[in-house]
């Protein structure tokens, strides 16, 4: 999409700089083998590629096709029980995948339940393998944005150590690294309000906090359902972003509450922002400047003239712009609950696409955009979606192009261009 992001070829060369590509999108979430077992007549899914960090790489990956797929990071621990059609199936994604064997456990492997209501239930089956800010190369270390799912206080552990870590790199021109966007995905065990103080004090370090529905209502005490209906609570989700918003004011983060059916719920502080002046801009000192303290016949029309004069005579004013912050629901891409198959790893998905949006630039609400879209082509099957090429070669997951979708999606939400 982006040809200004597309990865340079890979040289071999591996030292403190950006390595072989440039990666816009890194993902600490655990790759799962999973078993989903689904209401009778249903019959259970075995060996299915699942975890938050399969489904975020696979939403970023989605809108990045070959040579742009190699900016996608992830890791995965391969135990000794490791399907090979799985270890098939994750290469051909063509990604920066950081594959390691090891041969002396069990992969990590977890069982999914659902009832009538598409509520989830889930457990570890074998022994889990969290990643840390170690497991990261110097390459990996270099990503535009990183997805984490975990707790507050592992949160700010992991933003804290891949700073660190980053400190002593550069980017392939020997330039300083920007700035990473940090995408924080609760866990759901501990989105209580006892954790709210911590999820609180989380909050100025990362860029998004993204629960689903159910945990943001965790967080308040509250359902997030609405009474009558038991539907998820439109209201509820606002009400609920209105309280986080209000307790850390803040301009630097923003709130995306997945919600299911309901699409999702994006919240951001207003404030003033300043218009940047142009690299190497100086301002010429006024050359008649007056002094000495205020008397009554100072004629201050004149005296804040001179403070405001600018090099052609003329007064000049700083020009403060006003963000309006941001309140909007994004719905979800499928209308038709039809279309839904398995929802397991949609939000996660969601969070892919959303990172990879924003780390090539775009505004919050486009992004929100990418995720949506992602999330549509996750949910459409058990596992994940098909990978292949149409007629033209164009690469096709379920036999769509994925920009296409994007495209009639942005049309049917009327976003201008950012």
């Amino acid at each position: 999409m982006d040809g200004q992001n597309e990865p340079k070829p890979e040289s071999g060369d591996e030292g403190s700089h950006a390595g072989s590509h440039e990666i816009d999108f890194v993902t600490l979430g655990m790759f799962i083998i999973d078993e989903i077992e689904y209401l009778p007549p249903t019959p259970p899914a075995k060996d299915i590629l699942g975890g938050a960090g399969s489904y975020s790489a696979l939403g970023a990956r989605l809108f990045s096709p070959p040579p742009l797929s190699r900016s996608v990071g992830w890791i995965i621990d391969k135990g000794s029980d490791f399907p090979a059609a799985l270890e098939d199936l994750i290469i051909s994604w063509e990604t920066s995948v950081l594959m390691r064997p090891t041969p002396d456990r069990l992969t990590t492997r977890g069982w999914n339940g659902y009832d009538e209501h598409q509520n989830r239930a889930f457990r570890y089956t074998t022994a889990k393998k969290r990643l840390t800010a170690e497991d990261l190369t110097p390459e990996l270390l270099t990503a535009r944005s990183f997805h984490l799912i975990c707790s507050p206080n592992r949160c700010r552990e992991l933003v804290t150590e891949v700073k660190a870590r980053r400190s002593g790199l550069c980017n392939a021109d020997g330039g300083n690294l920007p700035k990473p966007i940090f995408i924080w995905e609760p866990v759901p065990d501990l989105c209580t309000p006892d954790e709210l103080l911590n999820c609180t004090n989380t909050l100025p370090l990362i860029d998004i906090i993204s629960p689903n529905h159910s945990e943001l209502a965790g967080f308040m005490g509250d359902s997030g359902l609405d009474p009558e209906t038991g539907e998820i609570s439109t209201r509820a989700v606002e009400r609920a972003c209105e309280q986080l918003l209000g307790s850390m004011p803040l301009q630097s983060f923003a709130i995306v509450v997945r919600a299911g059916e309901k699409g999702c719920y994006l919240a951001r502080n207003g404030g003033r922002k300043r218009k940047v002046r142009p690299a190497g801009h100086q301002r010429k000192k006024p050359s008649s400047l007056l002094h000495g303290g205020l008397r009554p016949d100072t004629d201050m029309e004149a005296l804040f003239a001179g403070l405001l004069q600018d090099p052609e005579g003329t007064i000049a004013r700083e020009e403060i712009e006003v963000d309006p912050g941001v309140e909007r629901w994004i719905p979800a891409y499928h209308a038709d609950p039809s279309k839904v198959v398995d929802p397991t790893g949609g939000g996660n998905t969601f969070l892919g696409g959303l990172a990879v949006g924003l780390a090539r630039g775009r505004s919050l609400e486009e992004a929100a955009a990418y995720g949506s879209v992602a999330a549509s082509f996750a949910i459409e099957q058990v596992g994940p979606p098909v990978l292949g090429k149409d007629e033209d070669g164009r690469e096709t997951w379920n036999g769509v192009v994925v920009d296409e979708r994007f495209e009639e999606f942005k049309t049917r939400l009327a976003f201008r261009e950012s």
